[in-house]
Parts: C-alpha cells; sequence; structure tokens
C-alpha cells in the first residue's frame, strides 16, 4: 500500500486529522519565528493563529474499496467514508493502460497513465444525487478543478440534469473552465443535454462565451453536432450569429461542413435553416476560404446546397486553392455514391455553375449519372482521356450503354436540338432553375431543358 493510500478505518481519520492540525500549527510556529527575526526590533502584534494558514497538499487516495463506492454509488459506505472536509475533496487518483507512440521501439506501447478525479466529479458524472449532496454537505468545493475538469462539466457533459442543478443549488460557476478552455456549456454536445443547457442558463452562463482557445461559442458547438433545439435556445438567449471563430467560421460554416452523414443529413438540415432564418450570411468565407456553400457541396448535401442557393449564395465563388463549389461537390462523388451527387452537380449548373473543367471529370466517373450531366452541359466532347482509365471494369461493364456513347461522340457534332438546349441554358445563365418553367415551351421540352438523365449521352 502507498505511503499516501489510507485505510479508511476511524482510528486512521481521526490520527490523519491530528497530524493534519499539529502539522498546520508547526508550520504556523516556523512563519511566526522568521517574521519575528526579520523585524527584530518590531514587537509581534499578531497572534499566530492569526497568520496566514498554509496551502493544502493535495492528498491522494488509491483506495480500490473506495473507487468502487464511488462509481458505484453506494451510499452507505460513502458516509462512512466521507465525514468531513478533508476526505471530501480528496484526489482520487486511478491507473489505466492507454497507447502511446513509442519513438525508441518505433510503435504504439500500452504505458500505464495516471488519472486524477474527485469524489464529487465521480458522483456527479453518474447521476449519483444522494451521493452529490452529502459531499458538498462535508464540504466538498463545488468548483474544485481536479484532473482537468470540475464536477459541473462532468455532469453537464454526461446529461445529469439533477446533479447540474443540484450543483449550481450549492452556488456552482456555470461559466467555470476546465483546463482545455472550455465552460459546461461547451459540453452540451447531444440531444439529452437540453435541460442541462437551460439550467446553465437560468443560472447565468454565458450564451456567447468562448473556448479559451479556438473561439468556439455554445452556438458553434450546438451546429457542428447538429443540434436545433440547442441552436433555438442559444438564439433566444442573445447567441451571435455572426461570432466567428480563430479560423474564421460562423455556425453557418461549421453547420454547413459537420453534416457528412446522410443518416444525419435532416438534423443538420434543420439546423441551417433555422440558422438562415435567424439571418446567418450565407457569404461569409472561414477556413480556406470555404464558405457554406463549398461545405455543403463537399457533403454532397442536396437539400442544404438548394437552401443556400435560395438565400442567394454564389455559385461561382473559389476558395484559397482556386476551387468552386462544384469542384468541391466533384471530388466528393466518389465518397457520397449513394448520396445522388448528380443532383447537386445538376443543381449547380442550373444556378449558373460556370463550365466545369474537363480534368475534373476524373473525380465522377464511377457515376455514370453525374457523368452524363456534365457532358450534356458541354455543345461537345472533346476528349475522354481526363476520366477514361478512371473507371473501373466492374462499372463499365454495369453501364456500357452510356460509356460506349461517351466514347462515340469524342470529336463528333452534338445534334442540333442538344445544341439549342446549350444555347438556351447559356442565354438563361444563373435564372435556369426557375427561367426554364417561364419559357412557353410544351411540358416535355422543359424536362430536356434542365438535362434529365437518360442513360446515354446522344
Amino acid at each position: 500500500m502507498s505511503k499516501e493510500t489510507f485505510a479508511f478505518t476511524s482510528s486512521t481519520l481521526r490520527s490523519l486529522r491530528l497530524q493534519r492540525e499539529w502539522l498546520e500549527w508547526e508550520e504556523r510556529r516556523r512563519a511566526a519565528s522568521r517574521q519575528s527575526a526579520s523585524r527584530r526590533y518590531q514587537p509581534v502584534a499578531r497572534s499566530l493563529l492569526s497568520l496566514p494558514k498554509p496551502t493544502k497538499r493535495p492528498q491522494y487516495c488509491r483506495d480500490p474499496a473506495v473507487h468502487n463506492a464511488l462509481y458505484t454509488g453506494d451510499l452507505a459506505r460513502i458516509r462512512s467514508i466521507f465525514k468531513d472536509e478533508a476526505t471530501a475533496n480528496l484526489t482520487v487518483e486511478t491507473l489505466s493502460e492507454e497507447l502511446v507512440w513509442s519513438p525508441e521501439q518505433g510503435l504504439w506501447v500500452l504505458t500505464p497513465q495516471k488519472k486524477h478525479t474527485s469524489p464529487l466529479r465521480i458522483t456527479a458524472a453518474r447521476g449519483y444525487q444522494d451521493c452529490v449532496k452529502h459531499l458538498l454537505l462535508q464540504g466538498a468545493e463545488v468548483d474544485a478543478v481536479v484532473g482537468g475538469k470540475a464536477a459541473l462539466h462532468d455532469s453537464c457533459a454526461n446529461h445529469r440534469a439533477e446533479c447540474s442543478r443540484l450543483l449550481l443549488s450549492y452556488s456552482a460557476n456555470p461559466n467555470i473552465l476546465s483546463e482545455e478552455g472550455l465552460a459546461p456549456l461547451h459540453l452540451c454536445t447531444t440531444q439529452e443535454t437540453l435541460p442541462c443547457a437551460h439550467l446553465l442558463l437560468e443560472y447565468g452562463a454565458l450564451v456567447n462565451q468562448n473556448t479559451r482557445d479556438r473561439r468556439v461559442s455554445p452556438l458553434h458547438v450546438a451546429a457542428k453536432h447538429g443540434l436545433d433545439d440547442h441552436v433555438q435556445l442559444y438564439l433566444c438567449y442573445g447567441a451571435k450569429i455572426d461570432h466567428r471563430n480563430r479560423e474564421g467560421e460562423t455556425a453557418l460554416n461549421t453547420a454547413c461542413a459537420s453534416a457528412d452523414r446522410p443518416e444525419e443529413a435532416g438534423r443538420y438540415y434543420r439546423v441551417v435553416k433555422r440558422l438562415l432564418e435567424s439571418g446567418a450570411d450565407v457569404w461569409v468565407a472561414g477556413r480556406k476560404n470555404h464558405t457554406p456553400l463549398h461545405n455543403a457541396c463537399s457533403n454532397c448535401h442536396f437539400r442544404i446546397v438548394e437552401l443556400l442557393l435560395q438565400q442567394g449564395a454564389e455559385v461561382n465563388v473559389s476558395n484559397c486553392a482556386g476551387y468552386t463549389p462544384v469542384d468541391c461537390a466533384l471530388q466528393a462523388v466518389e465518397d457520397y455514391l449513394d448520396g445522388e451527387p448528380e443532383r447537386v452537380i445538376a443543381l449547380l449548373l442550373n444556378h449558373g455553375a460556370a463550365p466545369i473543367n474537363p480534368k475534373m471529370l476524373k473525380f465522377c466517373a464511377l457515376s455514370p449519372l453525374t457523368m452524363e450531366i456534365i457532358l450534356n452541359s458541354f455543345d461537345r466532347i472533346l476528349s475522354c482521356d481526363y476520366w477514361f482509365g478512371s473507371v473501373s471494369p466492374e462499372v463499365w461493364q454495369e453501364h456500357q450503354l452510356f460509356y460506349d456513347s461517351a466514347i462515340g461522340l469524342v470529336n463528333q457534332p452534338r445534334p442540333l436540338q442538344h445544341l439549342a438546349r446549350c444555347a438556351v441554358r447559356k442565354q438563361l445563365g444563373k435564372r435556369c432553375h426557375h427561367g426554364i418553367a417561364q419559357l412557353q415551351l410544351p411540358s416535355s421540352l422543359q424536362d430536356y431543358l434542365y438535362l434529365p438523365f437518360e442513360g446515354y449521352l446522344k
């Protein structure tokens, strides 16, 4: 057993308290002696008891039995162990094996890592409300940051609303920062944490408080995780919708960039819609000069792309690498083959996207529908060399009709009907998406102008 590990019996605790009191008295006596020596000709006017108390050294507990009582919420044992302020503020030390890179061995190795926490953090994170209350009544410091976080950080991150309410009622600071510079509101990252976010704001949490390093606001966090209810709550409390983080991104940039999972598309669409309805700027460019439209196109998110274009997003703006939104969409085609990337490309072209560089066709070689849309936007096919080698034999065999038709039209004149379509679309430009419907043409010709999918080129 370590010399800093206690056997938690009544006699041991009584001995510990007596020893601590004697050490504090001895340190005060020595401090008084030093002060007397430095002021030899001045009488000591103050009592030794009035001298400042020395800083308390943290006391560590590594006893597995105590750990087990805390992690299981055993209230009876916790009451028998934690009977005063000293024990309530112990630092609980655990040891776990973690993978750490070893430069000497050139590989990842399991290395023992010490982690520190507190009884209050452990019980608050697990929702043991009665245990939390007992520790607070015994003098546990409600805002103590042990192991990088305070108890309120843990209760909010683990959506323990009742424990959060209890801590706040005992004057926990709703804006306390962890060692990483995060406030409790920044840790409300799931739908289940909404009640905790409500509580924090009711008790005075700053809705526009930024993280220390990246200057991320709670609104950014909610947008990143697709939390529409959190976004609405923060906006009601006055969240700044135009606030930029250290990389220059607004919450709208963040939401569009984070919508990278098709199964979560609906959540992020609602967040983007709410931000736009609240006045978010679709033109703001963040990291690498990516606009929200660049980010949405990189995720091939059709509904968000459509929403941004309806709000006036610029379809031909370039990022720092010279890529337009349609270029970003093309580079993401292979990652979202099941997400109908052809619809995103068609939407961008119908909103006036500039002619696509033939060199970009290699990115959509595995999506015949996307390839068809793009090739039909040209008035002629000059070469297939840019994308021919990128098509796998399996895909070529499955869509042989389309690929054979594309190869057969290289350097061949397109039909007059197709040339007329190109001329009309060029004339309409950015108005294609709604201008075609206003033309006095049969519905079949209107459909033809929208570049429908036919499975082959002619």
